[in-house]
């Protein structure tokens, strides 16, 4: 027994230090880089490739192939990836996860690459280990590669540079440090561990271009379960799940569990990535799926044509070609799941195979009546069964998704899918003897490729119902900007969910029908690697895009079937590598060449948009001759010297808004010229009684004042009280709130009252605590102690979407509208999620801020000032009682700030409590009923802006 104990723990040693190997070239790289290389499996397999080529078919020595393979084309694989394709998209300043997209292109690249050099057939060949075959001696490698690696990230220069590259890649570079540099050489011995980690598993398993790649990945856990960072983790997890699979095979139960302990004993590095994905804490959770910086191009309407042409040509082919046809509609109804979860929901999803694959296995089980409890069915019932039972399993991806984002999410995806195809598509028990029949009628290829063109247009259209309408809008938004859409009312998990649970049930329907179509259950079909390049042909030929998703079907199958194996992926790898450049797609690159390649012509001419502006300024232009005439004080009132004409906002019910900010944010300090004043008192400082509003005092009740003129007051329903039935709003408070950073405390007990009719600012010094404050009344964080209050209800464990919709709107210090909705959409996200559907409501924001003149306009293509303009819309439009505005004036000029301050006090008057965190104190003191003064996460000062405001001044508090 003893004697068996150590042979197999000698077994495990050898298979762990494989991984290990593998765990450290990823840990590195990514410490490097912050890339997860997924190409690290490909890599391996490309280079175990090409040792063989070397050795066997060129009949060099081993160690010439060996020192050709690992000291030169391994690195130079790494340092090319490096320069060519992260780089740029590093420059570019791309999306993090758009170097996620990317990686998964080299690795589909290469091994379209490797099929189309060296066939798709395995090689049983391979040359020997480099090294002992006894595993001590693998180990002690792995052992000195690590000890080697980490003294020379923790002793030298290079690791001191490393170690400042991965906590800040921008402060290192202005410190001197070439990042560039250290990226390379982290890509270069990254890649070094991929060939060697190839060399050695190509003896002992299959060499192909499907099946290493992927079996080197299945260990990506190992650096998972490391954080990442730890290379003594990777190498002792690494290590111990290769003993653990070794010591499993000793053990043989009866009945039902052996073929269960068998799989979890084949697999067990599956397992631990099901675990490490699942369970463990997250990776690169700020990540998220790349989204156009622009407008979404609307499809031609000649292209849909162009498709339904083509998609009805094969009706006319017979014998293979129309055999091959047939597949076609299958796969694009797979890649239309996509379109929901990718595309409009913006959610990485690595595992649609596996659910393409259920619904074929599940459509072939209930048929041949093998599927438990359920009896033998016709094959199209079988069909909507099936897709019925898969759909409730995209929560299996769909539940991660909710905590998850990018990197974190992608692990998440790959590691169900390879899980399924490990555990149910591999093993016989589920699989043997089982074949798929067509519906009875449908039984020839053109018959059924009719059939599948019909269930196909139920799929477009059932895509067409959640891209469009409420629901694509909402998707939409929570694509574009995640945390936008939640403080926008819209509810991220539950829509996660539906796109997810939709996704599956999409790629079920689509996996039946291929079934159907090849008429058998192939698990080869739906293997983790076919999900990784659909993945990538759906992002490289527009994510968001029906058509994208039917030319993508129609390219990969053609090129497949009319080529030699490997094409398609490597055409696809290839436009994948290329994503940061054209993020919209193809089509919208080939547009935008056009457009830069046109022939401009001899005199220019404005566009329907650029006459539509220059209307709307002649109309501004005539305003204040409007007013003057109408008010001829103000007509008679000189100009302040250096006074700004006002350009940009139109307040209520159009009145332009023309202001000075009594202070410049640019100018020099110390300069008398320019100094500001300490803030007059706050009654000289308001417009005349007409249009003023009496400050309260800290706790009381505003005083009603008298009616203020239609600008200064009606907000056209968009305010918080929309009904004077209505009554007051309820109260915010927040009481003894803590919060804690990494020790440090953000707040200390802060208490806070925010007022209907009444405008409360909060200033300070950065590191005050006055965002995490805002936060914690948003819902976007939670306070370690306290409780907050809005009215009689405590809302403190309430996420964001839930107080949007009680009531509690929000703005951002980014901007966070949407880019590829125009601004109408934008708006109507705020009234179809907020506190009240009033169909009326978006019109209303619309006009009170005046953008009527570019409501068809793409966020995407606007200034600025407009979009601070779009965002307060959207939050208007769905009514709330409390408008939370984080730095409101950011990125405004002097005109615009104050025609938002018009527009604030409009809202105040209507009924809205209004809490400000600003930086600007002249807005403050022009806006402001009473100030809250925090400092070191307490309020240190409350009272009415004059008296706060003077004593800041002459203690000079920074802020």
């Amino acid at each position: 027994m003893s004697s068996l104990t150590y042979d197999l723990t000698l077994a495990g040693l050898s298979v762990g230090s494989a991984a290990a190997l593998t765990g450290i070239g990823l840990v590195v790289t990514y410490r490097a880089t912050g890339v997860l290389n997924f190409a690290h499996g490909a890599i391996a397999m490309v280079c175990a490739y090409m040792l063989r080529q070397c050795v066997v078919e060129w009949g060099w020595p081993l160690w010439a192939g060996a020192a050709l393979t690992l000291l030169v084309l391994a690195p130079a694989i790494g340092m090319v990836l490096e320069r060519f394709v992260f780089r740029p998209l590093s420059v570019l300043g791309s999306d993090p996860a758009q170097t996620l997209v990317a990686s998964i292109g080299v690795f589909v690249l290469l091994v379209g690459g490797a099929a189309l050099l060296w066939g798709q057939g395995a090689r049983d060949d391979a040359p020997e280990v480099l090294m002992s075959a006894d595993p001590w001696g693998q180990l002690t490698v792995v052992l000195v590669l690590a000890a080697a690696v980490g003294a020379v990230v923790r002793w030298t220069r290079f690791g001191r540079e490393l170690r400042a590259v991965v906590d800040d890649r921008q402060l290192a570079v202005l410190g001197g440090i070439d990042a560039d540099r250290v990226a390379a050489a982290g890509w270069a011995f990254g890649s070094f561990t991929a060939g060697l980690t190839g060399v050695l598993l190509a003896p002992y398993v299959r060499l192909d271009p499907y099946g290493l790649p992927l079996l080197v990945m299945e260990v990506v856990a190992v650096a998972v379960a490391a954080r990442m960072r730890s290379l003594p983790v990777a190498v002792l997890v690494a290590l111990g799940i290769g003993v653990a699979q070794s010591q499993l095979t000793r053990l043989h139960p009866s009945g039902w569990r052996e073929p269960l302990l068998q799989a979890v004993g084949a697999n067990l590095f599956v397992v631990a990535l099901l675990v490490a994905a699942l369970a463990l804490p997250r990776v690169g959770t700020r990540d998220a799926l790349p989204r156009t910086a622009t407008a979404r191009v609307p499809t031609p309407q000649g292209a849909w044509i162009v498709a339904v042409v083509l998609f009805l040509l094969p009706l006319g082919f017979a014998g293979s070609d129309l055999h091959t046809s047939v597949q076609v509609p299958a796969l694009a109804v797979v890649l239309l799941s996509l379109v929901v979860v990718t595309g409009r929901g913006g959610q990485i999803s690595l595992g649609q195979a596996a659910y393409a694959g259920l619904g074929a296995l599940f459509t072939a089980l209930l048929a041949a009546g093998r599927f438990p409890g359920l009896p033998r069915l016709p094959e199209l019932a079988a069909l909507a069964v099936a897709v019925l039972l898969v759909a409730p399993l995209g929560l299996l991806t769909g539940w991660p998704a909710i905590t998850r984002r990018g990197l974190a999410l992608a692990l998440a995806t790959f590691a169900v899918g390879v899980g399924v195809s490990r555990f149910v598509f591999a093993q016989p028990y589920a699989t043997a003897g089982l074949s798929l029949g067509r519906p009875a009628g449908f039984e020839g290829d053109r018959a059924y490729y009719v059939l599948e063109l019909a269930l196909l247009a139920t799929a477009l259209l059932a895509t067409w119902s959640l891209r469009r309408g409420r629901t694509g809008r909402a998707l939409a938004a929570m694509r574009d900007h995640e945390a936008g859409a939640a403080a926008t009312g819209v509810p991220i998990p539950s829509l996660k969910l539906l796109a997810f649970v939709s996704g599956a049930a999409l790629a079920a329907l689509g996996g039946g029908m291929l079934g159907m179509g090849l008429r058998a259950f192939d698990p080869a079909a739906f293997d983790p690697v076919r999900g990784l390049l659909w993945f990538a042909a759906i992002m490289v030929l527009g994510a968001d895009s029906t058509l994208g998703a039917l030319a993508a079907a129609a390219l990969l199958v053609g090129l497949d079937a009319g080529t030699r194996g490997g094409v398609a992926a490597a055409l696809i790898g290839l436009l994948a590598v290329l994503i940061g450049r054209f993020p919209g797609g193809p089509y919208e690159a080939l547009r935008t060449a056009a457009t830069r390649l046109r022939v401009r012509p001899s005199s220019a001419r404005l566009s329907d948009r650029g006459r539509a502006v220059r209307g709307l300024l002649r109309e501004q232009r005539k305003l204040p001759e409007t007013a003057a005439q109408n008010d001829p004080t103000a007509a008679s009132e000189p100009p302040q010297a250096g006074s700004e004409r006002a350009s940009e906002w139109p307040g209520p019910n159009g009145v332009r808004a023309s202001a000075r900010r009594g202070a410049d944010s640019t100018r020099a300090p110390g300069d008398p010229a320019t100094e500001p004043a300490p803030p007059p008192d706050r009654a000289a400082a308001e417009p005349p009684p007409a249009v003023s509003r009496p400050a309260a005092a800290d706790g009381g009740s505003p005083p009603p004042g008298p009616p203020a003129p239609d600008h200064e007051s009606r907000t056209g329903g968009a305010g918080g009280k929309t009904d004077p039935a209505e009554g007051r709003g309820p109260t915010l408070r927040a009481r003894a709130l803590h919060a804690t950073y990494a020790g440090f405390k953000a707040l200390n007990g802060v208490d806070l009252d925010v007022h209907p009719a009444r405008v409360t600012a909060v200033v300070g010094p950065n590191g005050a605590g006055k965002s995490t404050l805002f936060h914690c009344l948003a819902g976007t964080l939670r306070p370690a102690q306290g409780h907050i209050h809005y009215g009689d209800r405590d809302i403190t464990p309430l996420p964001a979407h839930t107080r949007t919709r009680l009531g509690i709107a929000r703005t951002f210090q980014q901007l966070s509208v949407f880019p590829t909705l125009t601004v109408a959409e934008n708006v109507h996200v705020g009234a179809e999620q907020g506190r009240t559907r009033n169909p009326e409501a978006a019109e209303q924001a619309l006009r009170l801020l005046g953008l009527d003149a570019v409501r068809t306009a793409p966020a995407a293509d606007l200034p600025t000032g407009t979009l601070r303009r779009v965002e307060l819309a959207r939050a208007l439009a769905g009514q709330p009682r409390v408008l939370l505005l984080d730095e409101p004036a950011a990125g405004l000029d002097t005109a615009e700030v104050a025609a938002l301050s018009r527009v604030l006090k409009a809202l105040a008057a209507d009924g809205t409590a209004l809490l400000v965190v600003e930086h600007d104190l002249d807005l403050v003191a022009d806006l402001a009923d009473i100030v809250h003064v925090m400092s070191a996460g307490r309020v240190i000062a409350s009272g009415p802006p004059a008296h706060v405001l003077d004593a800041l001044g002459a203690q000079e508090t920074p802020v």
